[in-house]
């Protein structure tokens, strides 16, 4: 019997990463985090791409496709994102990679370059898959679709406990103005903007913890 497909989108520090997670070792799925490739590719990019002024060189970036391998390896039961052999699962979560990837996520060619690899593990089923626009272009025809939303102060709070918990030097306000910017400019962008697919299930876990927010999505996927 196949397994099912399952969609989470939402805006950022809405729990979709570990929450996913969670759900898949719950009903022995695949997780794969889209989110984390992109900045994947962001985190390539600073080190190879960037201009005099430290800003990432797009078409530079398009040039240099044949020289991203990302792959997701399972240690210790959890799935690490490979860059080129390289670990590079802490460095992705840095502020330079949250304040670029954006940018580098609006752009055609970037989320061409990705849209094969997730679509084609997703093929057999058996996976859930978070990001921001899986539900309306990477899998539109996914088996259940669910769309994670809180209030920025909320979100703020978590990014910002997830960001010491990593060890990683920050302040609230920085990450409320980059979360705040994120929203604008993954809503706005023309290619695959952040939206709730016309048949998503909405969640709004603001006043509700991980857990609540699991059970909530595990009521609808336990009938299938």
């Amino acid at each position: 019997m196949k397994k099912p497909v399952i969609a989470i989108d939402g805006f950022s520090s809405t729990g979709k990463s570990s929450i996913s997670k969670i759900i898949a070792q719950k009903l022995n799925l695949v997780h794969l985090d889209t989110g984390a490739l992109y900045r994947g590719v962001t985190w390539f990019a600073l080190q190879n791409c960037c201009k005099e002024d430290g800003t990432v060189d797009v078409n530079n970036l398009f040039k240099n496709f044949d020289h991203i391998h990302l792959e997701f390896k399972s240690i210790e039961n959890e799935m690490v994102l490979f860059l080129n052999e390289i670990n590079i699962s802490k460095e992705i979560r840095s502020n330079e990679v949250s304040e670029n990837v954006s940018n580098v996520a609006k752009q055609p060619e970037v989320r061409y370059f990705l849209l094969g690899y997730q679509r084609k593990l997703a093929e057999k089923g058996g996976i859930i898959m978070d990001g921001r626009d899986i539900g309306t272009v990477v899998l539109p025809n996914a088996d259940f679709k669910f769309f994670l939303t809180a209030s920025l102060e909320e979100r703020t709070r978590r990014r910002y406990q997830e960001l010491l918990g990593l060890g990683i030097a920050t302040d609230e306000k920085q990450v409320a103005e980059n979360l705040a910017e994120r929203d604008r400019i993954d809503s706005e962008r023309e290619v695959a903007p952040l939206r709730q697919a016309d048949d998503a299930i909405v969640i709004d876990n603001t006043e509700m913890t991980k857990k609540e927010t699991i059970e909530a999505i595990l009521n609808y996927v336990n009938n299938f």
